[in-house]
């Protein structure tokens, strides 16, 4: 839309109801593809330049203060503007219509591939993608190395991150604490070093919004303590009765009942965006708790990428497969105790994205004051990008090398990796039609391997 030659509409839209609000949130949830980049520009183009239910300015406002917050910033984006609008449950729709529908198809993706992933059909499209996930995963490093590296420090920062994963094998809540003690000495001593910019620096007008610029924040998104204590309250009790709940039923070291407390931790842990949790949840999924293998995270990678919803969605296809695994329900009941690890995985994922939103949010709109990323947060950032690379080279060491390093070097798997390599940085193809066109090179390349 070009604001200088079309004419601005100087009237706010018609007031939006629940109803009208719950089918955009429920239509979003089944169209948010592209990773967070993709869904953030679908929100902007609908909400903001279409639909005009909030300023570009107040938009960005809230982006940035979900750019800081631990969790999938597009989701609690959603679920943002959803609470600026309908209150405490427009929040809690909007979020979770924009992870639901995901949740649903990656479930249903997730049990295909278990019941029929050794079909030659299946494997060979599984073949094709496995390369193509470990080049995406590489072009995320590049992408928010590009962004986050600015200097010398932060490139210091990345490359001990690397070190300290790749050769020292510590855990990543380690790194990213010790990342975050560097940031905060280094924003003391250098703070030019650790300066970032902000989102808001170009906010453009489309016409009057509902909640516009000079909109007088809600009565509901006022600060308060007493609503501060009430919703902390609440969702303590909420995550403390889920959690037990699932002691109750299975005991503390069953597979859910682990499942729920390690993904609460990783909720946590998500500064960086999905990319960032990926070595967290492989540490815990694949090393320690033996959820799954090597092979089958990458797999649920490449689903989690062809999936609406936010990438960390990954995390259903991890409690699905561990929960059919470990078959918590007994053998003959592996689907519904997929359907329970997935559920059990994306709930604790989830619920503090809500919490963050609910509590912080009137902080935010009470200050409105430009959000700016601290200086522990641009050393948390610059580690993550050490880390994602060494995530990348683990792929690409189960690809390249499907029986181990002594093994055989599979050559195919090199040129479909370089091959979407170069769509992804030269042509700047999505990844979508990438992991397609692989997925189809792999299953041509069985089919006649066969």
């Amino acid at each position: 839309m070009d604001t200088a030659t079309a004419e601005i509409p100087d009237s706010p839209p018609a007031p939006v109801s629940l109803g009208e609000a719950f089918r955009y949130w429920l239509k979003l949830g089944f169209i948010s593809f592209g990773g967070p980049t993709g869904q953030i520009a679908i929100m902007h183009e609908d909400l903001v330049e279409r639909k005009r239910w909030i300023s570009e300015k107040r938009f960005l406002h809230a982006l940035n203060y979900c750019m800081v917050l631990p969790g999938p910033e597009a989701t609690q984006l959603a679920t943002y503007i959803g609470w600026m609008m309908h209150r405490t449950w427009g929040g809690v729709i909007a979020g979770s219509l924009f992870v639901l529908p995901s949740l649903a198809i990656l479930a249903a993706l997730t049990w295909t591939y278990l019941a029929f992933g050794k079909l030659t059909f299946v494997a060979g499209l599984f073949y094709g993608i496995k390369p193509a996930v470990t080049a995406i995963v590489l072009f995320a490093a590049y992408r928010i190395g590009s962004r986050a590296l600015k200097n010398a420090v932060l490139w210091t920062i990345s490359l001990a991150a690397f070190i300290a994963i790749f050769a020292l094998k510590l855990p990543f809540p380690y790194i990213v604490l010790g990342a975050g003690i560097a940031g905060y000495i280094g924003g003391r001593i250098a703070p030019d070093k650790f300066a970032t910019g902000s989102h808001g620096a170009s906010a453009r007008r489309y016409g009057a919004a509902l909640i516009d610029d000079a909109t007088p924040t809600p009565a509901h998104a006022l600060f308060r303590w007493r609503r501060f204590s009430l919703i902390l309250a609440v969702f303590l009790a909420i995550w403390g009765a889920s959690l037990a709940a699932l002691i109750g039923l299975s005991g503390w070291n069953n597979a859910l009942t682990q499942m729920g407390w390690f993904f609460t931790k990783a909720a946590l842990m998500t500064f960086g965006g999905a990319y960032a949790v990926l070595p967290y949840v492989y540490q815990g999924a694949v090393e320690h708790y033996q959820w799954l293998t090597a092979g089958q995270m990458i797999d649920g990678l490449a689903l989690g990428e062809t999936t609406p919803g936010p990438l960390i969605m990954v995390v259903a296809f991890v409690g699905f497969v561990g929960a059919w695994t470990k078959a918590v329900f007994g053998p003959e009941a592996l689907a519904l105790a997929g359907c329970a690890g997935a559920i059990v995985a994306t709930f604790f994922t989830f619920l503090p994205s809500f919490l963050f939103i609910l509590l912080g949010g009137p902080l935010v709109e009470t200050t409105h004051g430009d959000l700016r990323f601290t200086a522990p947060l641009t050393g948390i950032t610059a580690a993550v990008v050490g880390v994602i690379l060494n995530l990348a080279l683990f792929f690409a060491g189960h690809v390249l090398w499907p029986q181990g390093f002594p093994g055989r070097f599979d050559w195919f798997s090199l040129l479909v990796g370089l091959a979407a390599s170069a769509a992804l940085w030269r042509y700047r193809t999505g990844m979508i039609p990438v992991i397609l066109a692989c997925g189809s090179a792999g299953l041509i390349y069985s089919l006649l391997d066969a």
